[in-house]
C-alpha cells in the first residue's frame, strides 16, 4: 500500500514560475502601475512573489489577473515585495557613531542641517533619529525627510503605532546605543499597542518617492539608505548611489547598510571612508 505525499502549497507553485514569469510581471506592474522593478536582485523578487502566491493562494494567472485589475490587492502587493525588516536603534554601535561622531562634524559647519531617510519603511529608523536628536538638544535645528514607495508603510510610519511586543527588541538596542533618558519615555501603551510621541515628528516630512525613478528633489547634509540596496542588482545600485551623490551637499554624509558598498560603483572616488565597518562614506567632490 503506497502512502501519498502532499508537497505545502508553494512548492507546487515553486515548479510553475520562472525568470520568464517574473520578466512578464515586472512588465506588468511597469506598464500597469509604473514602477520598475526590472532592476531588483531577482532571487529576492522570485522569493517575495511566491510568499505573496502563497498567502493568497494564487496561480500564476490569477496573480496576473489580481495586479492588472485590483489596485487594493496592487498595494498589498507592493507592501510584501518592499518590505524591510526594521527596529529602533538597529545595530546600537552605528547610532552611537552618529551621535559622537558624525552629526557633531556636520554642526562644525551648519547650526542647522537636512536628512533623508531614504526607504524608511514603517519609520523606526525616523524615530530612532528623532529620540538621537532630542537627546542632544538639537531636534528643532534639523529637517528630516522620510520617503518610501509604498503608501501603505508610510501611513504606518506616520501613525508612529507598532506592535507593544517589539518595543521589548527596540529597549534592549536603546539600552545598548547608551541613551541618556528611556525608551519608555517616548511611547505610551493602547491595546497592545505602542504610540510614539507624536512631537518627535515635528520637524519631519514623510513623502511618496521611488529610488528607481523618482526625482532628485533636494540637497542634504546626511542620507540613510541602510539595507534597502540588498534588494537592486549591481545597475540599480550604481543608479541610485549616483542619485544621492547629486542629492548631497559637498562634505555630506552618505550611510547605507552593513552588508553593502560603493566603492565598486561609478562615483566611488568622489567620497571617502569614513566608518568601513558601519558603512559611513563623505561626499567629497561634487
Amino acid at each position: 500500500m503506497f502512502e501519498h505525499t502532499f508537497l505545502p502549497y508553494h512548492h507546487l507553485i515553486m515548479k510553475e514560475i520562472d525568470i520568464k514569469d517574473l520578466k512578464r510581471i515586472t512588465e506588468l506592474i511597469r506598464e500597469r502601475h509604473n514602477y520598475d522593478f526590472t532592476n531588483y536582485a531577482m532571487s529576492s523578487f522570485k522569493r517575495r512573489i511566491l510568499r505573496i502566491m502563497d498567502m493568497h493562494n494564487l496561480t500564476l494567472d490569477m496573480l496576473f489577473k489580481k495586479i492588472s485589475t485590483e489596485n487594493t490587492f496592487f498595494d498589498e502587493f507592493l507592501s510584501e515585495v518592499t518590505v524591510n525588516v526594521t527596529e529602533m536603534f538597529r545595530d546600537p554601535s552605528f547610532w552611537r557613531i552618529l551621535r559622537d561622531d558624525i552629526i557633531p562634524a556636520i554642526l562644525l559647519n551648519h547650526k542647522s542641517f537636512r536628512i533623508w531617510h531614504a526607504g524608511c519603511s514603517s519609520g523606526e529608523e525616523v524615530f530612532s533619529m528623532a529620540i538621537m536628536l532630542k537627546e542632544m538638544g538639537i531636534l528643532n535645528d534639523t529637517s528630516i525627510i522620510a520617503t518610501d514607495l509604498d503608501t501603505l508603510i508610510l501611513d504606518r510610519a506616520k501613525s508612529g503605532t507598532y506592535p507593544a511586543k517589539n518595543m521589548e527588541l527596540n529597549n534592549k538596542n536603546y539600552i545598548r546605543y547608551q541613551g541618556t533618558s528611556s525608551l519608555d519615555e517616548y511611547y505610551t501603551i493602547e491595546n497592545g499597542k505602542a504610540i510614539m510621541d507624536k512631537s518627535l515628528l515635528n520637524n519631519v516630512s514623510f513623502r511618496k518617492h521611488d529610488l528607481v525613478t523618482g526625482d532628485i528633489f533636494n540637497k542634504f547634509d546626511l542620507i540613510l539608505c541602510r539595507n534597502v540596496m540588498i534588494y537592486f542588482n549591481q545597475n540599480l545600485q550604481n543608479e541610485v548611489l549616483k542619485k544621492f551623490h547629486e542629492s548631497l551637499f559637498k562634505y555630506g554624509y552618505l550611510i547605507i547598510g552593513s552588508k553593502e558598498s560603493l566603492i565598486w560603483c561609478d562615483i566611488a572616488n568622489k567620497f571617502i571612508v569614513v566608518n568601513n565597518e558601519e558603512k559611513v562614506y563623505k561626499k567629497i567632490k561634487d
